[in-house]
Parts: structure tokens; sequence; C-alpha cells
């Protein structure tokens, strides 16, 4: 389909959800498709960032997510000091967050994509993301399920940084820290092309700036609109409990499903859902990138499919113990204060360094 016709198909949803559901959730689908859009279009890839950092040594992309980390902070954590309604992405500090974001940034180098990577890349029609999408919400869903165990284990209280010293405090600390990792990438990565007889790279690219800056103002707008900040993992989970609930699954002795909110969610159309109605434009934002002409991807062989789908299961299962992905946990939580991002950074770089290992491997 090309992209007028596509656009008046998502224009004609948004208006149905304005006149059927809510203003709402039309709004954020309409953010979700920007969302996508930029993520499509300017193949803004925190999965790529990392990898490139890491085997190219080139920074580019990791300094276009400390901007966007950067920006977005500046312009949520003013907004979360005057308007108490807004909620931050706290997420509590726990082992299933330690091993949660270890095997995430693990499996998103060997599925090539975290949870807004495997949407944007499945909307642009790449047959392996498309094909891990639906297995990441089994594993969101069955991470949800056994969440109440692994949190048993030890956990202690979320902290939000806006709440215990105020946004003004908490913007400084935050972007003095991000400046701290900046000034230590770019050390890095001046130090290793050196001791490999190779120049310097440029520390900024204008399609990771443009994407940040874009991110960052859509990133807000959820926030505005959805009154908590961008998230993707909870709504892959909520479509494969949907669907379990069909099945006669009881969700009444569940730790995670019986909390007040979630179990209300089981009961409404995923429509309602603020995650969802976002992912599914986020979906719609990059197929009309693709603009009819899906990305064929490279072509695997069975041994590649079959550790890309196990990859991807794991992704959903531990996205869901990390309270998040690089959308919901690092970007979302290190924006808005909570201590949990900043926790799932480190862990998660250092699986994704043990990713690339098994991704090279095996081929991929």
């Amino acid at each position: 389909m090309k992209r007028l016709p596509l656009a008046l198909v998502m224009g004609a949803f948004a208006f149905w959800l304005l006149w059927s559901v809510s203003a709402r959730q039309a709004l954020l689908f309409v953010v979700g498709i920007g969302l996508g859009a930029v993520l499509a279009g300017q193949r803004f890839g925190f999965t790529t960032g990392w990898r490139m950092l890491i085997e190219d040594k080139d920074p580019a992309g990791v300094f276009g997510q400390l901007l966007l980390l950067a920006l977005a902070a500046a312009l949520a954590m003013p907004l979360l000091g005057h308007f108490p309604e807004l909620t931050a992405a706290l997420g509590p500090p726990s082992v299933s967050l330690l091993i949660g974001a270890f095997v995430f940034g693990l499996c998103m180098q060997i599925a090539d994509g975290c949870g807004s990577g495997t949407l944007y890349k499945a909307g642009l029609g790449i047959p392996m993301n498309a094909a891990i999408l639906p297995v990441f919400a089994i594993g969101s869903f069955l991470g949800s399920w056994h969440l109440g165990w692994w949190l048993d284990l030890g956990r202690a209280p979320a902290v939000g940084l806006v709440s215990h010293w105020g946004w003004g405090t908490a913007l400084a600390v935050t972007l003095a820290a991000l400046g701290a990792v900046a000034a230590g990438v770019a050390w890095y990565t001046r130090r290793a092309n050196s001791a490999l007889g190779l120049a310097p790279r440029a520390l900024w690219s204008r399609k990771w700036l443009i994407g940040a800056v874009l991110l960052a103002l859509l990133a807000t707008l959820n926030l505005v609109i959805a009154g908590q900040p961008w998230g993707v993992v909870y709504g892959f989970g909520l479509w494969a409990a949907k669907i379990a609930q069909a099945g006669g699954l009881d969700f009444a002795g569940n730790w995670f499903w019986s909390q007040p909110g979630n179990a209300v969610r089981l009961q409404e159309t995923v429509l309602l859902d603020v995650t969802s109605i976002t992912n599914i434009g986020i979906l719609a934002g990059a197929l009309w990138i693709s603009a009819g002409h899906p990305s064929a991807g490279k072509k695997l062989t069975g041994q590649q499919w079959l550790v890309a789908l196990a990859a991807g299961l794991l992704l959903g299962y531990s996205s869901r113990l990390a309270f998040g992905c690089n959308v919901g946990a690092m970007l979302s939580g290190i924006s808005t204060g909570s201590i949990h991002g900043w926790i799932w950074v480190p862990l998660a770089f250092a699986g994704t360094i043990f990713g690339l290992r098994i991704r090279r491997h095996f081929g991929f």
C-alpha cells in the first residue's frame, strides 16, 4: 500500500478512536505513529547504537541516546515536579532487575532489536522481527506471571529522584551523570581508535541528532497525554494475557495480574490501554515509512531462526523482570528520575557484550 491510502486508513482509525473510545487514545495513537515514523525513518535503534560503540568504536549512536535522555529529562522532570498527577517510570531495585537487565541486553543483540526496535522493524516488514514480536509478547506474559516469585527473592522500595530531591536537583544530577557518561564514551572511543591507528570518530551524526530531538518531544507528549511515561513491553504482555484469558486461564491468584490496575486492564479492550495503543501507532508509523516496500532482511538458516526466536522469548521474559526495556527502563526510567533506570543500563550493557559474541558465533 502506498503512503497516501495508508495515511487515510490511519486517519480513519484515529477518527474512530476519537469517536468510539476517547480523545486521549486517539491522540496517543497519533503520537505512536510519530514515534514509529521517527524510529524507522531515522533508524534510531538502541540496540544498533550499543553495537556500533562496542564493535566499531563509533560513539554517534550512544551520543544520540545520551542526548535523547538529557532532553527527555529536561522536559519530563519539571512536569513531574509541577503536576503531581503525572507518574514516573519507577521500578524497585531487585534481584529480578539485576538478572532481567543482563539477560535483556544479551538477547537484544541476538534478536537485533529491543522492545521498540522489534516493533518498528516488524512494521518495516523485516521477517525476523515480525516473527519475534508474538514470541516477545508470550515471553513478556510469562515474565509477568512469574514476577511475584522473582520479587520474593529480594527487592528494595522504588526510588524516584524527583520526589526525593525536587525536580531541580534531580535534573541537575541526571544531566551531570549523563555528561560524565558522555565524557567516558568520548575518551574510550578516542583511545580505542588511536590504538587501532584510526582517526577519531565523529561524536555526532545528523540522523541520531534529529532522532533524539524528535523522540524526546514525542515521549514528552506521551507523558502529558497518558499521564505516565512511554512504555512498550507492558502492551506485549497484556496482548498475550488477553489471549490466555480467552483460552480459560484463571488469573485470580496471580500476583501481577491481581494488582488492581492490571486486573482492570484484563477486563477492558486493549484499545483503552495507553501502552497498547501507542504500540499500535508505532507499527503503523513504521509501516508508513516502508510505504508498501517491506525490507526482505537477511536470509536466516534454520539454526539462526531457532536462536532468534529463543532470544525473542527471553527478551519478553527478561523485560518484565527488569521493569522495562531500553524505552521503559532506560529512557523513561532515567528521564523521570527512577534509580532502577541507572541500575538497568550497566547490566544491560554488560549483557550486550556477551550477546554480541553469541551473535557472531551464529553468524547473524
